[in-house]
């Protein structure tokens, strides 16, 4: 991830920075030169929350590890008439 903001930075243009991670979807916030807590954009965190659910599924999960794995058949679907 590029251009991690200080905590500095993000207490004095928190606008900016919730517009920049609408943009870029995160923004890494540091402390003392270590990252210590991510601004996260709704879309993304639905996207992770979302992702996080699929693996919630062991038949998903079977069926992703088996692609993988390269076990699956995959037959080519007709188009519609």
């Amino acid at each position: 991830m590029k251009n991690i903001a200080s905590v500095a930075e993000l207490q004095a243009g928190l606008s900016k920075f919730i517009k920049r991670a609408e943009t870029d979807g995160v923004v890494p916030v540091s402390r003392n030169g270590r990252t210590v807590a991510f601004l996260v954009s709704r879309e993304k965190m639905a996207a992770l929350l979302e992702t996080m659910e699929l693996q919630k599924n062991p038949e998903l999960m079977e069926l992703v590890k088996l692609d993988r794995a390269g076990k699956i058949v995959y037959t080519e679907v007709p188009d519609e008439i």
